[in-house]
């Protein structure tokens, strides 16, 4: 079926699962139908149907028992789908003031409704950005999401500082809790110590230390400085 006729059989569910799966595969997660059911908070027998529905309108390859994956029509939808979520993300949190923890959900209603115009006024109006609130990347009009080279805070070298650049929890709680320790995409990140068998991580944040746990500390994504080689830090 041609894409351009495949879009108007398109509904915001489908658009939900094709998002899901995309967002699953690119964490470096498998795309199971088990995994799918609990990122959309459905029961496996309902994402199986839908999953064997989305095949069958060529939009992901599936097989009983193994991973889905998005033929290239699904990931193009995938992709907008993650493009409208992100640009409006990063206008409601810049221009319109809202909260970092807040702008998820509103993004979750929002995607399936703006116009190619809007997507493309709203991308306009904040200068074409490359990454929105909580560091994502956003999507080219038309292109991939770009590769970035990135590690965990969780199993970052102690005593190398390091620039927090993503995060990848959503919901509020988390999010909130985070912003409240300074973790916002940007922060200088420094981890003291942590405690074996995957225990709480001592971190400093902007010269703040901080208790961290590790779960948490592994939705936290973060680059080096470039500080020399063998350097370390107190």
């Amino acid at each position: 079926m041609e894409f351009s006729r495949l879009v108007d059989e398109i509904t915001a569910a489908h658009q939900d699962y094709l998002k899901a799966i995309y967002l699953l595969r690119s964490q470096g997660r498998e795309a199971t139908n088990a995994a799918i059911a609990q990122a959309l908070g459905v029961t496996p027998a309902s994402a199986t149907n839908m999953i064997r529905r989305l095949a069958d309108m060529g939009l992901v390859v599936y097989v009983a028992y193994r991973e889905v994956t998005l033929t290239p029509a699904g990931e193009q939808v995938a992709l907008e789908m993650v493009r409208h979520h992100r640009l409006i993300e990063l206008f409601l949190h810049d221009v319109l003031g809202i909260p970092w923890d807040k702008v998820h959900a509103e993004a979750e209603r929002l995607e399936h409704v703006i116009s190619e115009e809007l997507e493309e006024a709203i991308a306009a109006k904040l200068g074409y950005p490359q990454f929105d609130p909580h560091g994502d990347p956003i999507p080219p009009k038309g292109g991939a999401e770009a590769a970035v080279g990135q590690s965990t805070l969780a199993g970052w070298p102690t005593h190398r500082p390091a620039r927090l650049c993503r995060v990848r929890a959503q919901d509020s709680e988390r999010l909130r809790y985070l912003g409240s320790l300074g973790l916002y995409p940007g922060a200088r990140v420094v981890v003291v110590d942590r405690a074996p068998f995957n225990g709480p991580l001592t971190v400093e944040v902007d010269g703040q230390r901080q208790v961290l746990a590790y779960e948490m500390a592994d939705t936290l994504l973060v680059n080096g400085l470039g500080e020399p080689e063998g350097e370390t830090y107190a």
